[in-house]
């Protein structure tokens, strides 16, 4: 008897039994995971940190791809560098739309989803971090846009068109999450309940990730310097909060509890490396506003971050005279600014501190120096009470040393021949005292000093931490930003970026009224928001 009369028939009734499951479970793929570990998301999102902390979005950016670590988009907008090749980058202010974190945001909830389905207890390392990363994201974003959708966001399906949120109830809510992550990390270090797995930053330390994010509630605070008066918020009594309970509030004690990324040779490498060095070496040269400042004030950090303009030398004078050292205006139109550098007229980046190793120096995300600065700003503005000339010069001694700049002898390169193998060797005699002395650099109290302590502030920002040092400037206007042509813009520089397209198109009713609300109906990128009024 022949076995296909029993086949067929079986086959037959296989098929009509699969073809009867639910349609749910028909478009299920049993090739692709339906869930991840916590600690696999968390990976991601404390990556996407990285991107959002050095001036990205996670998302669409507005000036550049090149999104990640130093000398990007970000840093020209910050005046520390500038391109002098039209075809790859601008120097232009003239922003349009935003990439928002809300993809980001999603992750922490899905992280917190799995920490729970893992049987971890409501309050877990997990849970505890995801408040600091809705502070940190909702705060990325807000300082981008103004108000956005926050209570009725991150609910998928349930709520497409999702109600804005005013700036001042994110900032509210921003501050509640940072006082709720760090209870929530108090508990669990103290119970020694740490499951935390993953952690690029910190080895899944907790007590680490705690003074992170009370730095960071700090910063979020003198964010907040307008809004001083403001009793929903009471900047004043947190700062001080903060600052009079270091049990309850520990923060950074120095710079090894930074949180930051560290390049390797692998597969993070430093975003200027022996292997770009022919791709933008020549196209990137100093910006003014920085580089200028340094010069200004006799600053040694000069001789790391950057070379000594070539015409300067040939012209006679010495490489390590502050003078052979010069900066293009941001504002400088284009095809003068590379007409200059190609007749080495300005400094270019130091090719043995960034060009010569694939690991550079690490980029800080949040840092000890910043922290520094903070606490004498608030001191100066009367915040809280202390010694602000103290924190001034530990944040300057703290900059110093994340450059390898210490008191006495120090060893400088510059190229020999313009690339990045052949150096020639100076030393350089450094007194912080002599450094310090000078009216420019000695803390003077009042408005001179919180100007002294802001440019401070800007320059220890350098290719770190972002937008940081714009958002500053934007709020101080502290450095002087300069514009021109090549800044574009009507020479102003902007306060915002424009809301995404696709709030626009998906959102529309909302995000029409937001605008109508903050901005008079016009989603300018000159319009100042909430936070800077």
């Amino acid at each position: 008897m022949s076995l296909k009369k029993y086949i067929i028939p079986v086959l037959a009734v296989l098929t009509l039994a699969s073809c009867e499951k639910p349609f749910d479970q028909l478009e299920q793929d049993p090739n692709r995971p339906t869930s991840a570990p916590a600690s696999l998301v968390f990976n991601g999102v404390v990556n996407d940190m990285y991107f959002v902390g050095s001036g990205g979005s996670t998302g669409s950016t507005a000036g550049s791809s090149d999104n990640s670590g130093a000398w990007n988009s970000a840093q020209r907008y910050n005046q520390f560098y500038a391109s002098n090749y039209n075809y790859y980058a601008t120097n232009d202010y003239a922003w349009t739309t935003t990439g928002l974190n809300y993809t980001t945001l999603k992750n922490v909830v899905k992280m917190e989803e799995e920490a729970k389905k893992a049987g971890l207890p409501d309050v877990n390392a997990y849970s505890a971090l995801g408040k600091f990363f809705r502070a940190y994201f909702f705060e990325n974003m807000t300082r981008r846009v103004g108000d956005i959708p926050m209570t009725e966001a991150l609910q998928g399906l349930n709520n497409q068109t999702p109600n804005y949120n005013t700036q001042k109830e994110i900032y509210v809510q921003i501050l509640n999450w940072l006082d709720g992550a760090n209870a929530d990390l108090t508990s669990l270090i103290a119970k020694n309940d740490n499951n935390l797995s993953g952690d690029i930053y910190f080895g899944n330390s907790l007590s680490k990730w705690q003074k992170a994010v009370n730095t960071y509630k700090l910063r979020v605070l003198v964010n907040l310097s307008r809004k001083e008066s403001d009793t929903d918020l009471n900047v004043k009594s947190r700062f001080a909060e903060v600052l009079g309970n270091p049990t309850k509030y520990p923060v950074m004690t120095s710079s090894n509890d930074n949180l930051q990324y560290v390049y390797n040779s692998q597969f993070n490498k430093y975003n200027r490396n022996p292997d770009n060095f022919g791709g933008n070496a020549t196209r990137e040269n100093m910006a003014a506003t920085y580089l200028g400042t340094l010069t200004s004030l006799k600053d040694p950090r000069t001789f790391v971050v950057a070379e000594p303009a070539t015409a300067k030398v040939t012209a006679g004078v010495k490489p390590t005279d502050f003078a052979a050292f010069v900066g293009a205006s941001s504002g400088e139109d284009l095809a003068t600014m590379a007409s200059n550098a190609t007749q080495g007229v300005y400094s270019f980046i130091n090719r043995k501190h960034y060009y010569s190793t694939y690991t550079a120096e690490p980029y800080s995300i949040i840092g000890y120096p910043e922290l520094q600065f903070n606490i004498a700003e608030a001191i100066n503005r009367g915040w809280v009470s202390g010694n602000a000339e103290t924190y001034y010069q530990n944040g300057i001694k703290a900059s110093w040393a994340f450059y390898g700049i210490t008191d006495g002898a120090n060893t400088v390169y510059f190229s020999a021949d313009g690339g990045y193998r052949n150096f020639n060797t100076y030393t350089v005699n450094v007194s912080f005292a002599d450094y310090y002395a000078q009216s420019a650099v000695k803390y003077a109290g009042s408005s001179t000093g919180l100007n002294q302590i802001l440019t401070q502030k800007y320059l220890a920002f350098a290719q770190n931490s972002g937008l940081e040092a714009f958002y500053n400037q934007r709020r101080t206007g502290v450095p002087t930003f300069l514009v021109g042509p090549g800044t574009g813009n009507s020479q102003r520089i902007p306060l915002r970026w424009q809301y995404p397209a696709t709030e626009r198109s998906y959102n529309t009713a909302n995000n029409t009224a937001a605008i109508a609300s903050q901005y008079g109906g016009n989603d300018d990128i000159n319009a100042q928001m909430w936070l800077l009024k």
